[in-house]
């Protein structure tokens, strides 16, 4: 993630950059992928032909065409009979259907045959999968935006085709990559207790690396790209970038401010953006204005909305995103849904709301202007929170931040679909049963200790829908907003309390009044609580055990059963 290529004209952007650099995780996780060069080639019978000939050195060549010659021109044709020639002894087949799934290494392939599906297998080796896979149709077989390694769509495309041919001879071995994101099950509000809650995770990763498997979150790490908006996506913190950790990314852009305020008179802007795409757009530039801090990701996800108004709190005067023609469609709905909700925030705390603000490629030559109008923001004083945060104490330490320093609003912003919100109980319909409090991921529902209560803290919720799916008396309700009002939001509410029910036997306290009127009311007419018996649900559990047992020795006939 080096800066090192983009031109400098600021000396204390210089000296920051030079001086400050991004801690590595110590020990990262890595995740393998071994090849022997068993190739898959799809696609039209001539084009197929013609690149199998040019791929002699591969372990085996597997050919599925599509469709027939797509030329005859003499001279192609001529080319296509001697690749014929050359290739006749590799297995071949014809379908107009391919399926594919898996990754460099893992692949697998699949035809229908007579309108019945089946699977293919090198047939050089007895192996169930290919190693890598050459698509020359013109539409591809895998439709993702990020496409698995080792598969490579060419289509038509000469020069794609040159470099595919060029470069799948080299994918044999083994090769690592980093294990981007990992999964913390403690915080997920996916699923509990066969109660399906948030979903936002699923449709967001442009790999297609994220499913829910026996109702856990699973990310495979062999298709992710590291894209970081499943992070970004996820309301609690359980999927979190792990190269660099949410903790070290604000770690090096907090120092990096610092040090540049120490260095400089004027308030920095803040550049976003990936360290391929994104840092060779930058790089094209004659000149980065001064008063400019790029900070280089895998992908621009990887920072969210948290650390957009970390960053502001920080010392930035503003922060740019920049996206370029390689960011995915999925990625850049996902970026324009946060900076829709950070520019509500913004502008309801009082801030300008191009304080964060995307910009595309073609938006450089802008620059100067960007910056121009950024530099007459008002200063923000300091903020003196840290990095170890979580991810949603960071944006609400952020946003409480700003919003003290601007308006000091305490509106209630209603939100639809936000991750972010309040619950409301009918108070006649609940018996404090405490099943929402059982399910609660991120603890904004909790019971009252030694007293009946349901308690609420707002800042903790992330409207996952799990507690409402969960109460048996359907006495929840949920409301997506924010609250800014710090103290409103951060206090502890008591949604239902009552007074305890104690044991009819000892008098310890074991339960709530509704409870037990519920119990009572429903099972009065069952068998096995007829007369005195129905007296048991009023005692505690060592009471009722104790009197089970005294009325088993006080009845011979019950003996002789037992």
């Amino acid at each position: 993630m080096s800066n090192s290529q983009i031109p400098v004209m600021d000396p204390a952007r210089e000296q920051s950059l030079a001086q400050v650099t991004m801690l590595e995780n110590l020990i990262p996780q890595t995740v393998s992928y071994n090849t022997a060069g068993h190739l898959l080639i799809i696609g039209p019978e001539d084009l197929i032909r013609l690149a199998a000939a040019e791929l002699e050195g591969m372990a085996s060549r597997t050919l599925v065409a599509t469709e027939a010659v797509t030329s005859q021109d003499e001279a192609h044709l001529d080319k296509v009979m001697a690749a014929a020639e050359a290739t006749e002894s590799l297995p071949a087949y014809f379908s107009r259907t391919v399926s594919l799934k898996g990754f460099l290494g893992q692949f697998q392939a699949f035809i229908k045959v007579d309108g019945v599906e089946q699977e293919l297998a090198p047939g050089a080796v007895r192996r169930p999968h290919y190693d890598l896979v050459l698509d020359l149709g013109q539409q591809p077989v895998l439709n993702l935006e990020l496409l698995p390694p080792g598969y490579f769509h060419v289509g038509d495309d000469a020069d794609k085709l040159a470099a595919a041919l060029a470069q799948l001879p080299q994918l044999i071995g083994q090769f690592d990559k980093p294990r981007y994101v990992k999964v913390n099950y403690d915080i997920c509000a996916h699923h509990s207790s066969g109660i399906d809650g948030c979903t936002r995770c699923l449709n967001v990763c442009p790999a297609d690396a994220i499913e829910s498997v026996d109702h856990k979150i699973t990310v495979d790490p062999h298709l992710c790209h590291g894209a970081g908006s499943c992070t970004a996506a996820c309301p609690t913190g359980a999927l979190s970038y792990d190269q660099p950790t949410p903790a070290i990314l604000k770690d090096y852009v907090k120092r990096l401010l610092t040090r540049y305020l120490e260095l400089s008179d004027q308030r920095p802007a803040v550049v976003l953006h990936d360290d391929s795409a994104g840092e060779a757009a930058l790089s094209a530039l004659r000149q980065l204005p001064g008063g400019v801090l790029p900070v280089a990701l895998e992908e621009v996800a990887v920072a969210g909305i948290d650390s957009w108004l970390a960053t502001l709190a920080w010392g930035a005067r503003q922060v740019l995103v920049l996206t370029t023609e390689q960011t995915p469609e999925t990625l850049l709905t996902l970026v324009r849904s946060e900076h829709d909700l950070v520019t509500t925030l913004l502008q309801a705390v009082g801030e300008p709301a191009e304080r964060v603000r995307l910009i595309s490629t073609a938006e450089l030559d802008q620059l100067d202007t960007i910056l121009a109008e950024s530099a007459a923001f008002a200063e923000l004083p300091i903020a003196a929170f840290g990095k170890d945060l979580a991810k949603r104490d960071t944006l609400f330490n952020a946003l409480d931040h700003i919003n003290g320093a601007s308006a000091g609003s305490t509106e209630v912003l209603d939100l639809p679909r936000v991750p972010y919100g309040t619950v409301s109980v009918d108070v006649d319909k609940c018996t404090l049963c405490m099943s929402c409090a059982a399910l609660c991921p991120s603890r904004a529902l909790m019971d009252g200790g030694d007293s009946p209560a349901l308690k609420f803290t707002e800042q903790a919720c992330v409207q996952c829908g799990l507690c409402e799916r969960a109460c048996p008396e359907k006495a929840i309700t949920l409301t997506s907003r924010i609250q800014l009002d710090r103290e409103a939001r951060q206090t502890e509410q008591v949604l239902k309390e009552e007074e305890p029910f104690e044991c009819v036997t000892c008098g310890k306290p074991f339960a709530t009044k509704a409870v037990i009127e519920k119990m009572t009311t429903a099972l009065a007419g069952h068998s096995a609580f007829a007369g005195d018996a129905l007296n048991r649900l009023k005692m505690c559990e060592d009471c009722r055990v104790k009197d089970m047992f005294t009325d088993i020795l006080n009845d011979p006939e019950k003996q002789l059963r037992v």
